[in-house]
């Protein structure tokens, strides 16, 4: 499995776009890198993680309702597993 679309259950509104889907890619060990790379909380190096593994910026990730970034984190650690 390369990827897999989550559908948001509360879509978002970022620069006027409604985000109503994410497609996650699988990570590599450079994105785990680049995240950490600026540093930060370990907070703010997942959601710069999953904004690059979704291609979205991390604005948009942050606007995300809780329970759809659960879903998120959940899909990466599949990813983790398997």
């Amino acid at each position: 499995m390369n990827g897999t679309t989550i559908t948001l259950k509360y879509p978002v509104t970022v620069d006027g776009i409604e985000v109503t889907t994410l497609t996650m890619r699988r990570a590599k060990v450079r994105d785990s890198r680049d995240a950490q790379r600026d540093g930060g909380s370990s907070a703010e190096a997942e959601i710069r993680l999953f904004a690059n593994l979704c291609e979205v910026t991390p604005a948009a990730i942050e606007e995300i309702d809780m329970a759809d970034y659960a879903r998120i984190q959940k899909v990466y650690e599949g990813f983790l597993s398997g």
